[in-house]
Order: C-alpha cells, then sequence, then structure tokens
C-alpha cells in the first residue's frame, strides 16, 4: 500500500445506533482519515463493539448516518475472541488461509502461492512451523497470533479489531502492537476496542470516548483527560439500557 496524504475515510453524521430502538451510542460526529490508529474506550455498555458493528453494517443506524467519502472501504475484522467458537480441531494453516476468501471466494482453489503467503503470514507473527498444529492445542496467546495471520492474509485497507489483546501475555501484545503500528506505516486504518489506557495513550495517537454519548474524539492526550474519564465513569452508573431515542442537543467532536 502507499502512503498518500490523509483523507477522511469514515464520516460520522450525527449517528445513533442500538438495539429494537434502544440507542447504544448517541449522536456521534466527526470523521476518521486514512491512516489513522484510533482507539476507541469507554466503560462497558458504552457503544464500542456497537460501533464496530455499525462500521460492518451488521446493524442499521436508528438515526444519522455513516459515509464513505472515497467508497466504502474493504474490511477485516477480529471479534472478541467470546464470540468465537474455535474449540474444534481444524489446522492453523488452514483457518489462517481462510484469509483469502474475502477476495477469491470460498471455493477459489488453492495455489502453491497461497500456502507460501499462510507461512509468511506465520512467520510475521511468531508461528513458523504452527501450521500443521490443531487450533484446539493452542494458547490464548498463540490462537491470538493466529487470528492476526489470518488479518494479514485478508490485506484490507481498513481494519477493525474488538479487544484484541484481552486475556492476552505481554509478549504476545507486545508483537501484535508492532504488527499493528506495521499496518500504518503501510497507510492501513485501524480501529480498536480497548482497555488499557495506558497502552492506548502510549500506541494510539488518537482515541474516541464512548460512553453511550460521546466525550470525547481526537487526539488521545486531550481526549482521555481526568474531566472526561469522571464523566465516563458518572454516566456508566446513570446509563439506561432500555431508554429510547433522546433528544439531547447535538454534541459535535472534531475527528
Amino acid at each position: 500500500m502507499t502512503n498518500n496524504p490523509a483523507q477522511a475515510l469514515i464520516q460520522f453524521n450525527n449517528l445513533t445506533l442500538g438495539y429494537e430502538m434502544h440507542p447504544a451510542v448517541h449522536h456521534l460526529h466527526g470523521q476518521i482519515l486514512t491512516g489513522d490508529l484510533l482507539a476507541v474506550v469507554g466503560p462497558n455498555g458504552g457503544g464500542k463493539s456497537t460501533l464496530l458493528k455499525g462500521l460492518m453494517e451488521e446493524i442499521r443506524p436508528l438515526g444519522g448516518t455513516i459515509s464513505w467519502p472515497l467508497g466504502r472501504s474493504q474490511l477485516a475484522y477480529l471479534p472478541q475472541r467470546a464470540r468465537l467458537d474455535l474449540d474444534f480441531p481444524l489446522r492453523v494453516a488452514d483457518f489462517v488461509s481462510l484469509g483469502h476468501w474475502p477476495r477469491r471466494g470460498a471455493f477459489a482453489a488453492i495455489k502453491s502461492t497461497d500456502k507460501q503467503a499462510v507461512e509468511q503470514a506465520l512467520k510475521a507473527v511468531g508461528l513458523t512451523g504452527f501450521g500443521k498444529r490443531s487450533l484446539d492445542s493452542l494458547s490464548g496467546g498463540q490462537l491470538q497470533r493466529v487470528l492476526f495471520a489470518r488479518l494479514l492474509l485478508e490485506d484490507a485497507p481498513l481494519i477493525l479489531l474488538d479487544e484484541p489483546f484481552a486475556a492476552v501475555d505481554e509478549a504476545t501484545t507486545v508483537d501484535l502492537l508492532a504488527l499493528i503500528k506495521q499496518w500504518q506505516a503501510e497507510g492501513r486504518t485501524v480501529i480498536a476496542v480497548l482497555h488499557d489506557l495506558h497502552q492506548v495513550r502510549t500506541h494510539f495517537p488518537k482515541c474516541l470516548l464512548l460512553a453511550r454519548d460521546v466525550l470525547g474524539m481526537g487526539v488521545t492526550e486531550t481526549v482521555l483527560t481526568a474531566e472526561n474519564l469522571a464523566k465516563a465513569r458518572k454516566m456508566q452508573v446513570l446509563a439506561d439500557p432500555l431508554a429510547p431515542i433522546c433528544d439531547l442537543d447535538e454534541v459535535e467532536v472534531q475527528g
């Protein structure tokens, strides 16, 4: 990929997302640029995973829109581990090779170059020689590396990560953070739902703080202030999961 000047990739226009008319994300304005490395943080139930589902079009907006100024981008998505059923004897190489599907389809013939790409992806995540291992024989950290190897093969310009470091050892986290930074250096856009604020401050230049309402979006150090974090904690206590769509004044934040 080339390092072109940053442009607006995603535009949020008074976006409200939720389920059965109960909002989880309220009145989001702003934009995400090509090449952004953005962390999405906030309390549990604050709308972080809901936002990723909206980007993937798994759910439709209750209000407002998500627009794609450059055209809808191909994306790769890593869900929370709790949403994955990987407790079956599939070989690591076969699982990683699924990363070819978005571009070639499920029934495309496997080429020798595809096998080489799988080996290279496993090498990139520190799992050389693991191709014949069964998924159910892996540790938590090894499994997360395999999931990142599959993302490598998807070769998408937009990558969505939902809690990619949950229950993962420190060495794996360090290696995967390095891979994420490599993606950004290649011009890819990465959006990651995270909980570790120290990690966010250290590695993610931009941040979106969600507690159902948008408390800040932009440069991380200007978003993760003591005042904003206190508001997030308060809103977590006050949040009503069955509330109707609100009539709050629109709060505009800059991307």
